[in-house]
């Protein structure tokens, strides 16, 4: 039998170290991408539509609206010479923007520069007497006093310093169709109108 032969083990060859230039660059660790945060396409508090008025007096309508309608102001950005260039407040569950005109930069101006608004604003509220009280006693000028109407409001109109109207209401009764016809052309005969 052949003696089985030893083999010497050989050395393992050792590599010459490569020069700093060249060694391997650690690979920098990709941060994992952040799912993006799902976005409401309408804020919450908010609602779809959400009016938008221009003053000539931003600050100034921001602390008579809170004193006239009980709004709080939730938002306010000042622009240059101390105007707004976008402010908000609620009233109620509602949300109401509005900022200072700037002549030369938009097309938006205040009632007063216009002389008239071609929008008003309305609001339900649990008594629509001591609402529209509050609302004159703080400078609102009244432009049809609190009455009830065929439709089953009790409703009266006011105009604010700042040139925009507000009507204000407080639901009393659903009124059918047929009703609601027959006590409009009733108010209407009363108020000297044709319906």
């Amino acid at each position: 039998m052949a003696k089985a032969r030893k083999t010497a083990k050989r050395p393992k060859a050792v590599k010459a170290a490569k020069p700093a230039a060249q060694r391997a660059k650690p690979v920098p660790q990709r941060a994992k991408p952040v799912p993006k945060k799902k976005v409401q396409p309408v804020p919450a508090g908010y609602r779809t539509v959400t009016a938008y008025l221009t003053v000539n007096d931003g600050a100034r309508a921001l602390e008579f609206y809170a004193k006239a309608f009980g709004a709080r102001e939730t938002e306010r950005m000042p622009g240059p010479g101390g105007k707004l260039i976008h402010a908000e407040f609620r009233i109620g569950d509602s949300v109401v923007m509005l900022s200072d005109e700037f002549p030369g930069m938009s097309s938006c101006k205040a009632p007063t520069s216009l002389g008239g608004t071609t929008g008003s604003l309305f609001l339900y509220v649990p008594d629509v007497d001591a609402a529209f009280k509050r609302a004159v006693e703080a400078g609102c000028k009244v432009i049809a006093p609190v009455m009830d109407m065929f439709w089953g409001d009790r409703f009266g109109k006011l105009e604010d310093p700042f040139g925009n109207q507000w009507s204000m209401a407080t639901h009393k009764e659903d009124v059918s169709p047929d009703e609601m016809g027959r006590r409009q052309q009733a108010f209407m005969s009363k108020m000297g109108g044709a319906s």
